[in-house]
């Protein structure tokens, strides 16, 4: 499997993570997944998918449009933006992916800790941020949800879930991921 890691903004580039923190995700998939992974220098827009009164981008619809990228076989497109994300029965996600599919997008908005009233702290972030790409990856490989808390496959509303969880996958995810791909 190869990973390209795609920035998402805006016009004109808002909210689009900057290339260090691109690199840092793309150096850390790497080394966990041992896998290719490549950070594509261009953001794409999601300005039509951005809803100005919510103040979010749709996840679901940016996933469509991520597949029409056509994705190489055995590849799968990230989409990495610090806009807010939501599904309409949901108020935010942190990240969503297609089950099966070669498309998922993740969001630092919420997972910053300047968003909780905090210092900044881009190591935390890189973690989080990690932790919530092997969960949408888990995805795009046929995982569900997990049942064990520290699985990085656990189900999480809530940046301090995030944190509790594990950054790699409980022994049945594992297993289930080896039968899979």
């Amino acid at each position: 499997m190869g990973l390209q890691l795609l920035p998402l903004s805006r016009g004109g580039g808002d909210g689009a993570p900057s290339v260090a923190l691109l690199d840092r995700l793309a150096a850390e998939a790497a080394r966990l997944l041992a896998i290719a992974c490549h950070v594509e220098p261009q953001a794409m827009s999601i300005e039509p998918l951005f809803d100005d009164i919510r103040g979010q981008a749709w996840s679901t619809a940016i996933l469509a449009r991520l597949q029409e990228r056509r994705p190489a076989r055995n590849s799968v497109i990230l989409g990495v933006t610090e806009l807010d994300l939501y599904v309409p029965v949901l108020t935010f996600v942190f990240g969503e992916a297609q089950l099966n599919g070669p498309c998922a997008v993740i969001s630092a908005h919420r997972l910053r800790e300047e968003y909780y009233g905090l210092e900044p702290n881009e190591d935390l972030l890189v973690e989080r941020l990690m932790k919530e790409a092997l969960h949408e990856l888990g995805h795009t490989q046929g995982l569900r949800h997990c049942t064990d808390w520290r699985c990085v496959m656990s189900s999480a509303h809530t940046a301090e879930r995030i944190d509790l969880r594990q950054a790699g996958f409980c022994p049945v995810c594992a297993r289930l991921l080896t039968r899979l791909g």
